[in-house]
């Protein structure tokens, strides 16, 4: 694989650094007082809007989709270091309509969707006019297996109609929301578990849908966007809301969750970086019995450690990005499990070393707090860190399964009291 971004790329990503040099860090500020001071929280954010017509207007939008005349036409490799660098501010990815979940949700109908539904809601998500919201994740049930899933998708004629309980479905209290993407059982006596999950639109706001309250983290609901616990009850659709036909969530579950989850890391190296950079600067600037903090040895420790996890995040991630590209997401799987786990992980030690280097200053440090909390709840959102380790021992598992240990010196020898066990009998 070839380390050295393509002209193109360089070209975006000193676009891109521009814009948020001018545009987003002196507006940063300013734009979280809003967020946490005006009186309707839910209210979007007006700098920002102004901000995401000021992108548009520099061609600096969509740039997340691959493979599509309304993105840029970036690979994943191309795309990881502008999401790295919009993902250095909060405000960043929306800034550039490349915010989680219309992301993984425009993808979706890119790939799945049909004309009418393109026309219907993939073309105002992607000229930025409204958002969505994903429905997945259930409070009753492990959804870390979403064969678990319960909520009910069953045909009536032609409609469909769904009957469920749904949290954490991120960006519903928006009153930008205008479509759901929901994952439900359609045809729970499937003998393949595999073949009983759906997904179907559901215009939203919709009278059989009821918004419970919007979910804390950390005892912050993130408004403007927040993450819901929804109720669905006798959510009547039309049968053309069904997307790509019955019993396909989780083929269009891999397709979304495969863009999503390198997204995600791709902005946590952001963080990570940012983090690092604020550390150092922080550390220089300060004085401890006798010498700059900077020149103690437990932070020079700390600085090289949090540079070495992450230079191997970015390469694991560029990786796993290149499989992607060239291979396809499937078979990149592993990749993409390793650093869904490594990225969040290594990005939440960087931000807390940097909240220590900032002392008292740095838990109330509103980046900062704001860094920890979203890297935190990385590591259970598209799967927990649990999830993506067991798929990972199960695909080592089997890939030494099916190869001869004889051609690799695989064999469990062990040393006995009287010599060497034999080949195979330890």
């Amino acid at each position: 694989m070839e380390f050295r971004y393509s002209a193109k790329t360089e070209a975006l990503r000193q676009r891109v650094a521009d814009f948020m040099a001018e545009h987003i860090y002196p507006n940063e500020q300013a734009l979280f007082h809003t967020a946490h001071t005006q009186a309707n929280q839910w209210k979007p954010l007006e700098l920002l809007q102004e901000i995401k017509q000021k992108a548009k207007a520099a061609g600096l939008w969509n740039l997340f989709l691959p493979e599509s005349e309304h993105g840029a036409g970036l690979t994943n490799v191309e795309y990881a270091p502008l999401a790295e660098i919009m993902g250095r501010s909060p405000f960043g990815p929306e800034a550039f309509n490349c915010s989680a979940p219309d992301t993984g949700n425009m993808e979706v109908l890119t790939r799945y969707g049909t004309p009418e539904q393109k026309e219907a809601w993939l073309k105002p998500l992607l000229a930025g006019e409204i958002r969505s919201a994903f429905a997945m994740t259930e409070p009753r049930v492990a959804s870390s297996d979403a064969k678990n899933i319960e909520t009910s998708i069953r045909r009536e004629g032609d409609e469909y109609v769904i009957d469920g309980h749904k949290w954490w479905t991120s960006g519903a209290p928006d009153p930008r929301c205008r479509i759901l993407i929901v994952m439900g059982q359609s045809d729970p006596e499937n003998p393949d578990p595999y073949k009983r999950q759906s997904m179907i639109l559901v215009p939203f706001p919709h009278p059989g849908v009821t918004m419970k309250r919007a979910l804390p983290v950390f005892g912050d609901v993130d408004a403007p966007h927040g993450h819901a616990e929804m109720i669905f009850d006798k959510v009547r659709v039309p049968a053309a809301n069904m997307l790509l036909g019955e019993g396909r969530g989780f083929e269009i579950a891999q397709g979304r969750l495969g863009p999503g989850r390198i997204h995600h890391c791709m902005r946590s190296i952001g963080v990570a970086e940012r983090a690092l950079e604020r550390m150092v600067r922080r550390l220089e600037s300060r004085t401890a019995f006798g010498k700059p903090v900077i020149e103690q040895s437990v932070w020079r420790e700390r600085i090289a450690e949090s540079r070495i996890m992450i230079d191997q995040a970015r390469l694991l991630t560029l990786k796993a990005a290149h499989m992607m590209d060239t291979v396809g997401n499937k078979e990149a799987r592993a990749e993409i499990a390793m650093i869904k786990v490594v990225a969040p992980n290594v990005a939440c030690k960087v931000v807390d070393w940097a909240i220590q280097a900032f002392g008292g200053g740095g838990v109330a440090d509103t980046w900062l707090s704001s860094a920890y909390a979203h890297q935190r709840t990385l590591r259970l959102a598209d799967g927990p860190d649990e999830v993506h380790r067991d798929q990972l021992a199960r695909l080592e598992h089997r890939r030494y399964r099916n190869t001869d240990p004889a051609r690799t010196g695989g064999y469990p020898n062990v040393l006995i009291a009287d010599g060497l066990s034999e080949p195979g009998q330890a």
